[in-house]
Order: C-alpha cells, then sequence, then structure tokens
C-alpha cells in the first residue's frame, strides 16, 4: 500500500523536507492573516494553533507526498487542520479565498469538516478521539465489504488517524481499542503527534512504554520514532550514549523548557549533567549553541527520512501506532513554550520566520514561494506525482431499491416488537434492500428485538464462530453463527463504539462506493451516553437508522436509570437526524419505508426513531389519508368538531391512556380532538422554518403546525402529553397562541408498572382530564 523508498535517494528527501518546510509557513501564515491582517470586526480572537500545525508537518509531508496509497483514507488531527488545507493548496484543490476566509464564513473551516470545507476530507474531526477510533470502525467496513464481495481486496486502503498525544487522554479511545481486538480490525494506523504538550500543561512522564503496553497488548504494533537521523548519527559517537540516555530520563516539562531556552541553555544544562563523561563534553563541544539546539530537537516526528523508512517497515495489514516523538511549535519562535498551544506569532516573529525561510514580501501566498526554481520544480514534481494528486473523488454509489414495507399482523402490538418484525420479514424477503441492510447493537440486540434479524442472517465475522449451543443441540431462541456473509455486528456494551460503527457504516458509499443501511439498536436513555459520537456521525452526515427502545417510563422495572427524559430533545435539536415516535405499527412500517429512503436521499439524513415496549391496540382505519400528513410530523386521529375548545396532542406510548381520557370525556367534551404527533421533530423544524422565511419575507403557505392547529377555535386550549420531557410539545402552544397545559416525565423515574408510574408523574387517563377541565374553565373564562 505505501511506496518504498531507497535510503539512498537524498534528492526525494530533500526536496520533502522543502515541501515540509513550506507546510509550516503555510499553515502559519494563514493563521497569522486570519488574526493579524484580516479585518477584525468583533475584536475577538481568530487562533489557529500555529504551534499544533507546526509538529506535525513531517509527519504529513512524509504521509501525503511519499506514503500515502490511492486508497487510504486519512482522519486529519483538529488543530493541524491548516496543514490540510496547505496540502490540498499546494495540490490545487484549495483556493487562495478560502486560505484568506480560514476561519470566517463560508471559508476553511477550523477543523477539517467532510460537510463544511470544499476540499476533500475522508473523515470530519473536531472532538478530539473520535476521528481516531472511526478509522477502525472504517476498517471493519472495509473488510465487511470485502467478506460481502462487494470490494476485492486488492482494493483495499488502509484507515489512518493523525492524532495528536492528548487524545490518548480520551476514553472512547480505549473502548474502541478493546472492540478493535475483538474484531481482528486490520489495515490501520494511528500516528500519535507526541509533542507531549497539551492545552493545559505537558504530558505525564509517568506515561512512558504505558502506550506501548497497552496498544501490543491489543495486538497492534508500536512504532516508536524517538530520534532523528542527525541525533542517530552523532550519538553513535564516543559519548553519545550518555546524551541519549540522558535525554531519555529528561522530564517532558524540562526538555520543553529547554527546547523553547535554546542552545545556550542546552549547554549549561549537559555540562553540568554529564560532568563526568569527559567524552560527552567533548562532543557538546563540537557544536555551537544552534547546531547542539538542532541536535537535541532532531527528534523521529521531524526527521523525513525517519518517518520514510518507519512507513515503509509497517506496509502491512497489521493495525500499528506509530509514537512519533516531536515538538510543539517546531521551528517557530516558541517552540518548547509551554503556552504555545493557542499563542500566536506576533508581526515581528512572523517577518523574521519569512525572512528566514527565504521568502519575497508580496509572495507569502506563493504556493512554492522562497524555493529556488529548480527547488521548486522537484517539489511540485513530487507534489503532482503523488498518490493523493492522482486520487479521483468520491466514488457515486447506487441506490438501493425500497420495498413496500407491509405492516405486521395483530390487533395489539407494541411498536419495538413490531420493529423486530418488519426486519424478519425484510430479512426473508430476499429483497436487495434485505441485502445491503447491516445491524449493530452494544449488547442489547436481543433485548431492542434484534434477535430474529441475525438468527435469520447470522454474526459478521472474518472467521467463522461456531454457534457452540446449536452444535451441542441445546435449546435457545437465538442461533447466531459467525461468518462472513454476516448482517449484525454486535459489540460490546459502549454507546460510543455504536455511534461510531453508525457513522463508519452509514459513510461507506461515499468511502468505498458501495452503499449500505446501517441500523443501530440502543436503550432510548443510553442514547445520552454516546451522544458526542452521535453528532459527530451526524456533523459528517453519515446515514443510518437509529432505534432507540424502550422509550420512558416504560421500564419501569429496571428504574430511573434505564427510563429516558430529555431524549426527545436530543431528536429535536440535533442536526442531521430526523426523530420519529409512532404509536401504531403501520405507522411505523410507513415512517421506516421513509427512512430507507431518506438515508439515501441527497438532501437526506439519518432517522432516530423511539419505540415502546408498551402493546397497543392498533387503530382501524378509514382511509389512507393520514399517510401523508403523519410523514410531516403529525395528523388528526379524531378531527375537532365544531368550535372546538380543546385538543390533545400526544405520541407514543402514552396514546392508550389519551384514547381513554377521551372516551370518558366524550359526553363532556364532544368535539375533543387528538393530535398524534408522529414526528415533534418535522413539525417543529417545519414551524421554525415558516418563522424564518416571515422574517425574510417569503413565507406563503401555512406550516404544517398551523394547518393543522387551524381547525381549533382561536381560543382553545391545548394538552400536550408525551412520555418524556413536555417541553418537546409545549411550544405547540405558540404556533397560534393557545394556552396549552403540558404533561411528561421531568424526573427521573421510580421502579414500578406502568399503571403507578404513570400515575405517579401525571401520565395517565386521570391527569389528561384533569388537564382538559382546567383548560376548560379558564379558556371559556377568557373567551
Amino acid at each position: 500500500m505505501t511506496q518504498t523508498i531507497d535510503r539512498t535517494d537524498a534528492s526525494l528527501i530533500a526536496t520533502l523536507e522543502t515541501l515540509d518546510s513550506r507546510l509550516r509557513w503555510l499553515s502559519s501564515w494563514t493563521i497569522h492573516n486570519a488574526n493579524h491582517l484580516r479585518e477584525s470586526r468583533d475584536g475577538l480572537k481568530v487562533g489557529g494553533h500555529q504551534a499544533s500545525c507546526a509538529s506535525i508537518t513531517a509527519i504529513m509531508t512524509a504521509l501525503y507526498f511519499h506514503a500515502l496509497g490511492p486508497n487510504d483514507k486519512v482522519a486529519v488531527k483538529p488543530h493541524a487542520g491548516p496543514v490540510l488545507h496547505a496540502i490540498h493548496y499546494l495540490l490545487g484543490n484549495q483556493t487562495l479565498d478560502q486560505l484568506q476566509r480560514f476561519r470566517a464564513l463560508s471559508g476553511a473551516q477550523s477543523y477539517p469538516s467532510r460537510t463544511k470545507d470544499r476540499i476533500p476530507v475522508d473523515f470530519s474531526t473536531g472532538s478530539v478521539g473520535l476521528g481516531v477510533a472511526v478509522t477502525a470502525f472504517a476498517s471493519l467496513v472495509q473488510d465487511y465489504l470485502i467478506a460481502h464481495g462487494d470490494m476485492a481486496e486488492a482494493d483495499a486502503g488502509r484507515m489512518i488517524a493523525l492524532m495528536g498525544d492528548a487524545e490518548l487522554d480520551e476514553g472512547n479511545i480505549y473502548e474502541c481499542l478493546i472492540e478493535c481486538f475483538k474484531h481482528d480490525i486490520r489495515n490501520c494506523w494511528w500516528i500519535v503527534d507526541y509533542n507531549r504538550q497539551s492545552l493545559d500543561s505537558t504530558t505525564a512522564d509517568r506515561m512512558f512504554r504505558r502506550f506501548d503496553d497497552i496498544f501490543e497488548t491489543c495486538g497492534w504494533r508500536v512504532e516508536t520514532l524517538k530520534q532523528g537521523k542527525i541525533q542517530r548519527a552523532t550519538f553513535a559517537r564516543p559519548g553519545g550514549t550518555a546524551i541519549s540516555d540522558w535525554i531519555d530520563n529528561c522530564p517532558n516539562a524540562e526538555f520543553a523548557a529547554l527546547t523553547y531556552q535554546g542552545g545556550a541553555a542546552w549547554r549549561e544544562r549537559l555540562n553540568r549533567d554529564l560532568a563526568g563523561s569527559p567524552k560527552s563534553l567533548k562532543l557538546i563541544a563540537d557544536h555551537d549553541d544552534a547546531a547542539l539546539a538542532t541536535l537535541m530537537t532532531n527528534l523521529g516526528g521531524h526527521c523525513i527520512e525517519t518517518l520514510l523508512e518507519s512507513f515503509a517497515r509497517c506496509d502491512d495489514e497489521r493495525p500499528t501506532l506509530f509514537i512519533a516523538y516531536t515538538i510543539k511549535g517546531y521551528g517557530l519562535p516558541f517552540a518548547g513554550h509551554k503556552d504555545n498551544h493557542s499563542g500566536l506569532m506576533n508581526p515581528t516573529q512572523i517577518e523574521g520566520l519569512r525572512a528566514a525561510m527565504g521568502i519575497a514580501p508580496g509572495d507569502e501566498w506563493e504556493p512554492y514561494g522562497g524555493m529556488g526554481d529548480n527547488a521548486a520544480a522537484a517539489a511540485r514534481a513530487v507534489v503532482e506525482g503523488s498518490a493523493l494528486a492522482k486520487a479521483k473523488g468520491e466514488p457515486d454509489a447506487s441506490l438501493v431499491p425500497v420495498p413496500d414495507i407491509p405492516t405486521p399482523d395483530g390487533t395489539e402490538q407494541a411498536t419495538q416488537a413490531a420493529f423486530g418484525r418488519i426486519l424478519l420479514d425484510l430479512a426473508k424477503s430476499g429483497a436487495p434492500l434485505a441485502n445491503r441492510i447491516v445491524t449493530t447493537s452494544p449488547d442489547v440486540t436481543v433485548s431492542t428485538n434484534l434477535g430474529a434479524f441475525v438468527n435469520q442472517r447470522g454474526l459478521f465475522r472474518r472467521q467463522e464462530l461456531r454457534d457452540v449451543f446449536a452444535a451441542a443441540k441445546i435449546p435457545t431462541a437465538q442461533k447466531w453463527a459467525g461468518h462472513g456473509a454476516g448482517q449484525h455486528i454486535e459489540l460490546g456494551i459502549a454507546e460510543n463504539n455504536l455511534f461510531l460503527m453508525l457513522a463508519a457504516l452509514g459513510l461507506s458509499a461515499p468511502l468505498f462506493g458501495t452503499r449500505l443501511i446501517p441500523i443501530g439498536t440502543v436503550y432510548d436513555p443510553f442514547i445520552a451516553r454516546g451522544l458526542d459520537a452521535l453528532n459527530y456521525a451526524c456533523y459528517q452526515d453519515a446515514r443510518f437508522l437509529l432505534v432507540a427502545t424502550p422509550s420512558g417510563l416504560t421500564l419501569g422495572p429496571e428504574g430511573g436509570a434505564h427510563q429516558s427524559i430529555n431524549s426527545p430533545l436530543i431528536g429535536i435539536g440535533q442536526p442531521g437526524l430526523t426523530y420519529f415516535e409512532p404509536a401504531f405499527v403501520d405507522e411505523l412500517a410507513l415512517i421506516m419505508r421513509w427512512s430507507f429512503e431518506h438515508m439515501q436521499a441527497d438532501d437526506g439524513g439519518s432517522v432516530y426513531l423511539r419505540l415502546t415496549t408498551r402493546a397497543i391496540e392498533q387503530v382501524e382505519r378509514v382511509d389512507d389519508s393520514w399517510r401523508e400528513p403523519a410523514l410531516k410530523g403529525g395528523y388528526w386521529l379524531r378531527r375537532p368538531s365544531g368550535a372546538a375548545d380543546l385538543a390533545v396532542a400526544f405520541t407514543g406510548a402514552v396514546t392508550p391512556d389519551v384514547l381513554a381520557a377521551a372516551a370518558e370525556l366524550a359526553e363532556d367534551v364532544p368535539g375533543l380532538g387528538l393530535l398524534m404527533v408522529t414526528s415533534p421533530d418535522l413539525l417543529h423544524r417545519d414551524w421554525s422554518a415558516h418563522q424564518a422565511a416571515r422574517w425574510t419575507g417569503s413565507a406563503s403557505a401555512p406550516c404544517h403546525a398551523e394547518a393543522l392547529l387551524s381547525q381549533l377555535a382561536p381560543h382553545a386550549g391545548l394538552v400536550t402529553i408525551i412520555d418524556g420531557a413536555p417541553s418537546t410539545l409545549s411550544w405547540l402552544g405558540g404556533v397560534r397562541g393557545m394556552r396549552v397545559s403540558p404533561l411528561g416525565t421531568d424526573r427521573f423515574g421510580q421502579t414500578g408498572d406502568l399503571p403507578d408510574l404513570f400515575d405517579l408523574y401525571r401520565l395517565d387517563s386521570r391527569a389528561i382530564i384533569d388537564a382538559v377541565a382546567q383548560l376548560l374553565i379558564d379558556t371559556r373564562r377568557l373567551a
């Protein structure tokens, strides 16, 4: 996959070193322009992390302009975004205008973004750690496609993460690492920019060798790039071993401080600490201050030759962690300073750097500025000859046809159970859609009703996994054999891994050219445990169906830790995710079909279904008129009649209580309307967009919520109820200025059965009747 390196090719190494310097300059200048030259209208610091960029330019130069293969994908550490933009500027994929508007509206983004940047970005990064872990799951997706015959083994690429060492503090890294071991991950590189400085401090010295141990235990190869070529050659001389040992034992903070102080400080400290080693002192004396500073900071992560040799040495499918020692701010005036994370070079310092690099005033933005003609020609040839320069755009993946989805039979059904039956019927159907579905779950496959699908389609494993219980003829409902044709990826109980797995599966079309239909299930309250990863998946426009169940209080005996409150608000507030909460099974079937199409649409996205274990008596439909409005967010299950004074807007598991209350109120409130809300998210999104359109003068027809509520009298009251946060629906009162009595859950639940819990938290028919009565009194008094 990587290109080999002839160690005698000094000209290539020299050219890559020139490109390294150029990337350091362009990234620094882009950030400087944004902070010091571009007009500031608000007086706020723009930022951009010059020091974090400088520590990784050599790594990215060696990788992008030599080691990358044509099918490799890279997640770039967030703070190295300007370096990635500089690389694509040299390749001709990035414009000067974009660089000049770095971190400004519609300019180059702060952190690499698949959806916001104009340059090719394989994986969005930003929330540290997630961009690293997603590469491992992308590798698993690639293996899935190979096993299913959708990709040739020869076309496999390497999934690569460039990470800051502070990202190794993130827990999701180690959750992912465990899953990597279980699934025998391959073709994955994680390259650590090991500058040993984070935002607040230097890395703890106690971590030396601990990362090696952790990764090696999980089957990874660990390549440590500590010394550069100059250090290796010098330390081979008499007295060099003592200096090398001194570096190994030097605390990270002291090494950083000496780096910032420079050659004289290095000399004073080394002469003092190595006073008993005459050969070492002589070796030190052979270097002037500048040469001594160069020697002591010649770490492996800044040495092109060392990087190329290491990358070439690991050219196989074994997962590899590269720990590349670097210096934060390398080559910049504040290299090593503990405050350089957010530091910016001042105009005098940037001018000094420009002069040192031989860049003429006015040539700062020139792609190959400061190089002679021969050097520029050599650099251009290397850039244009790289695999990245020859890479084609993202492949087009064909659409997967979506069949009609029949409604499961049964007069009383729960949406969670019906979801499992729908998937089983699809699995048995042999439809193209069924072959593209990939399910996954964090150890709750059975309790979220995926078991029947897995029985039918099997677990995915690269190596055969025998079902020992089935082989022994022990009765069991789960007959889960593992094999390459399996379509369920079972995960451990870590929700971050679930959402990163869904992110990788949901990017299969643009990354690998084959469209998959990922479905992930999780207990509804535990969405919050993986919320950062869910947001990350949606931000880069991964497409998947998230089925969260049971909802609200309906897992009553499990208690508050297993009962969800604010998950509907997550569904409403999360961009790129459309939330539905169907009550009836025919609604679910309709929404699932819409979801499979929406996941494939150019302007589509992911979908979140909030389902319940509560069995509900199904409604008899007179016609299909409910279907279209149901896909807009809601419909009248019972239209208000006459000059209706009141309606109940509801969703999901509370439906039986609403219907029971309506039956009791039939005589006293004959015109009571029942508004079935299938998607609070779509209703709110439509209303919000309509309000915004009014401000711009482009509003036309009423939004769907306004059209629905216009069937009520202007002074009518509205009871809203959901087994979740009451604010999920209470905003409906603002559509037409109605009085609202919002019912819902706003406290952590108790254990108990549904009658007790719905009574305690005022979700039962009695609470609805009380709310209706109070609203009637209030609205009639005000009418």
